[in-house]
């Protein structure tokens, strides 16, 4: 059997939940199809917080601000995200007074990233940056924060701090964080595979082994 070069772009926020949750349902399906498929895969930008404030916001406020949710039912959220993540592999570790910061440094740098060390390197990335934030409660809108997350995973952290004061390379995200709002997303994780099969949330894996499969036989055809 032929793998089919995959291509999945996946457009995500780094204080987003689902968004790791949803990469890790998207990796157990991969482990599935196995050989079927050579998956490539390029991180985009989305701010769920464009305006949020320098010093954050207190997580327990924010959900209770932006949803409505009350404290029993931010409780109930937690623990399900809590399950969730240590059947796939990643343990969320919501401290009291967690807050929720800006992202648009971190998407700097993963643009950066993507750009210039290629894709591995971009989940790589990715991934410390989830869990700096979701399991060890770092400020992610720090810049000295986000030089040390990128020095820890082998990148250049005078680079990154070059990339952090770079106008154009400012310019070039919120050049993409515009268009995905123009592609009509407007929440995340949104994955898609091969540039049109559109997949919203952090669906179960076999959903997206299913998509995988059917993309896969289309290519094929």
């Amino acid at each position: 059997m032929t793998a089919h070069p995959l291509k999945i772009d996946i457009v995500s926020d780094v204080v987003c939940p689902w968004c790791i949750i949803g990469y890790k349902q998207l990796q157990k399906a991969l482990d599935i199809v196995g050989d079927e498929v050579a998956p490539e895969i390029t991180w985009h930008p989305f701010e769920l917080n464009p305006k949020m404030a320098p010093e954050g916001e207190a997580i327990s406020e924010h959900v209770a601000r932006k949803y409505g949710a009350s404290a029993e039912q931010s409780a109930a959220n937690r623990s399900r995200l809590k399950e969730t993540g240590e059947r796939l592999g990643f343990e969320f570790n919501h401290a009291p007074g967690m807050r929720i910061y800006n992202t648009f440094k971190a998407h700097q740098l993963l643009t950066w990233a993507g750009d210039t060390q290629g894709c591995e390197a971009q989940t790589r990335l990715k991934l410390a940056l989830f869990a700096a934030y979701f399991q060890d409660n770092r400020d992610i809108s720090d810049e000295e924060v986000l030089l040390d997350v990128i020095a820890d995973i082998g990148l250049d952290p005078d680079e990154g701090r070059a990339v952090l004061n770079d106008p154009d390379n400012e310019a070039e995200v919120r050049a993409h964080l515009d268009h995905w709002i123009e592609q009509g997303i407007s929440g995340v994780p949104a994955i898609i595979f091969d540039g049109k099969y559109l997949v919203p949330g952090a669906q179960e894996a076999e959903t997206f082994v299913n998509v995988i499969r059917k993309v896969r036989e289309k290519a094929l055809a």
